[in-house]
């Protein structure tokens, strides 16, 4: 039997082949296992799959073999999903680049349910006013005691702030590195680290002993925002690894909400500029924004039949399916696919589909309702 992780490994360690060449791989040829039997012509017809990509490919994959290669990298790194893995995150695998390997270690219950559990992003500058601080601390506690997982890069500033509120309000977290997962940085953090892996997970898409590199904390922050159902800024200047995170969100259809500051604050400069260009406002009355982002969904009644479901045109079963799942409430996409049983991919089409018919509508926080 083919095992699909052990090609996701092999086409990673190719040169030039990054997360979204090989989405493409496999939308073009159904699995990465296919791709790896296909001629150089065959390939050719792939976009991006120029020339010299063709030449790098042909090259390097005469010397992997991919069933060794898993077998080596398991012993070197045990823990790790790739796109062919069942407990790969959701939502971050519905962006356009999913990381082809995820490493993670920590607390195993979340390693489980991680596609289960709503998630938010909350990300800011390192170095925080007294303002952000006490800002970050409230939300992030609240978020955790309304069962989010708070998401972040366990940098200084903000990101340490929230990581250290939700665990202390008793919650989870996950700390997203630009270095392996056995690689702590920065080493102050070596006490929130510790912490974190007992309640909660760190994941990374180096492999282990990485160290950090400055090219590897943006790219670190689209899965941040991939994971997660909205991003929180709470405080960034106009320079800021934030409004990075900010933009993969916008990108990924993920709500990004700002934290609002004084017209002559420094680290809040981002902050306005990301509110001049549409994101929500954070406002005093947290209940609205735990409203807004999906808390308490009411699951119990998920499954209960409703009116409106008697009226509604015959569907077809997938869309009935999804339909069905939807409560009298809002309910979030990610409770969506776990009561329906199928894949975000699916999902996400048949939403579309009822959208386009006038029975759905998306409200922000990436909710869903019916009409």
């Amino acid at each position: 039997m083919v095992d699909e992780r052990a090609y996701w490994l092999a086409w990673s360690q190719i040169p030039g082949i990054g997360p979204v060449s090989l989405r493409r791989l496999q939308q073009h040829f159904g699995t990465l296992a296919t791709a790896w039997q296909a001629t150089k012509s065959q390939l050719g017809e792939v976009e991006g799959f120029g020339f010299q990509t063709l030449e790098k490919v042909v090259k390097q994959r005469s010397h992997l073999h991919p069933e060794q290669l898993l077998t080596k990298h398991q012993q070197e790194n045990p823990y790790f999903w790739t796109p062919a893995d069942t407990d790969y995150p959701r939502l971050l695998l519905e962006t356009p680049s999913p990381p082809p390997i995820l490493y993670y270690r920590g607390e195993v219950e979340l390693q489980e349910n991680l596609g289960q559990k709503p998630m938010v992003g909350i990300v800011g500058t390192r170095q925080p006013s007294d303002y952000g601080i006490r800002w970050t601390r409230q939300i992030s506690a609240a978020l955790a005691k309304n069962g989010f997982t708070v998401v972040s890069g366990m940098a200084e500033g903000i990101d340490t702030e929230s990581h250290m509120a939700a665990l202390k309000a008793g919650g989870r977290t996950i700390a997203v590195l630009g270095t392996g997962v056995d690689v702590i940085y920065p080493p102050k953090n070596r006490d929130l680290y510790k912490q974190i892996l007992s309640a909660g997970l760190v994941v990374s898409e180096y492999p282990g002993k990485t160290p950090p590199d400055r090219t590897h904390f943006p790219r670190r922050n689209r899965i941040i925002a991939g994971l997660s159902r909205a991003i929180l800024v709470m405080e960034a200047p106009l320079k800021s690894g934030a409004l990075i995170t900010a933009t993969y969100a916008n990108d990924f259809g993920r709500d990004v909400y700002a934290l609002p500051g004084r017209l002559d604050d420094h680290p809040s400069q981002g902050c306005l500029k990301l509110l001049n260009q549409g994101a929500s406002l954070i406002l005093k009355e947290l209940d609205e924004l735990l409203t807004m982002l999906g808390a308490v969904p009411q699951l119990d009644a998920v499954t209960a039949p409703t009116p409106e479901q008697l009226t509604l045109p015959t569907l077809p079963p997938e869309l009935q399916q999804v339909i069905d799942a939807i409560a009298v409430d809002a309910l979030p996409l990610d409770f969506i696919v776990q009561q329906t049983g199928m894949n975000i991919g699916s999902v996400s089409s048949a939403l579309l589909q009822l959208e386009l018919m006038g029975l759905v509508s998306q409200l922000p926080g990436m909710r869903y309702q019916k009409n």
